[in-house]
């Protein structure tokens, strides 16, 4: 079953448009304040969703904006508003449609059920997402090289990212730091270990809320590291 997600101030509309789309097969989420919203678009998997343009904290262009560098989730963008310079800037930011209130609940259905399956047919046909890890609020895009922290995306170096990634990738495994330096930086460390402690401290600053008592990276006293899930 299609997972759907309102993001829409005006409770009235936001169940009007909840009720037409459960009868026809789709499961809903509502969320009325736009900050919300965007935190569970981000965090939640949502096969498309239905965003108003004033929305009460955060509006939906920027919304849409944040939406659009990290997912290709379908958008249909609604709006009072019937300026075509609205139009223009929602499509522009990444929207894959836009309609102006008001609008029959029927035909948003059925703009749902094109753009999903639209969407389908991409994914079907060789359109492949991101290879992502996510683990208790850190996403790491391996494909696009980027990592997020509780929504906030976080600037790595290549070789930060690198170990992040590889110890992401055999949580509650234990690693020494010899075994760290010849994985990322594929060499023997011949004295270079204090490199990996560098990287560690580094990554830690970034990831961690208190980095004294690390809830993701833990340190092994006389071993090494073990990326805990």
């Amino acid at each position: 079953m299609s997972k759907i997600l309102i993001v829409e101030d005006e409770e009235a509309i936001a169940d009007l448009e909840k009720d037409y789309l459960e009868l026809s097969g789709f499961e809903v989420d509502i969320e009325h304040r736009g900050d919300v919203g965007l935190k569970r678009a981000l965090t939640e998997e949502f096969n498309l969703i239905i965003l108003d343009l004033m929305l009460p904290e955060m509006d939906g262009f920027d919304i849409c904006r944040e939406i659009r560098a990290q997912k290709n989730t379908p958008v249909i963008m609604v709006s009072a508003k019937k300026d075509d310079i609205d139009k223009i800037r929602g499509l522009g930011l990444g929207a894959d449609d836009y309609m102006t209130k008001p609008f029959s609940p029927s035909e948003l259905v059925a703009r749902v059920k094109a753009h999903l399956a639209r969407y389908e047919r991409l994914i079907g046909t060789g359109v492949q997402e991101n290879d992502i890890i996510e683990i208790r609020g850190i996403k790491i895009d391996k494909t696009a090289r980027r990592v997020w922290v509780n929504g906030e995306e976080k600037n790595f170096t290549t070789k930060e990212f690198d170990l992040l990634t590889f110890l992401a990738q055999n949580p509650n495994r234990v690693f020494t730091k010899d075994e760290l330096f010849r994985e990322i930086w594929d060499m023997e460390s011949v004295g270079d270990i204090a490199t990996v402690t560098v990287h560690i401290k580094k990554i830690r600053e970034k990831i961690e809320y208190n980095t004294a008592k690390p809830q993701y990276i833990e340190t092994i006293w006389g071993v090494g590291y073990r990326f805990k899930v």
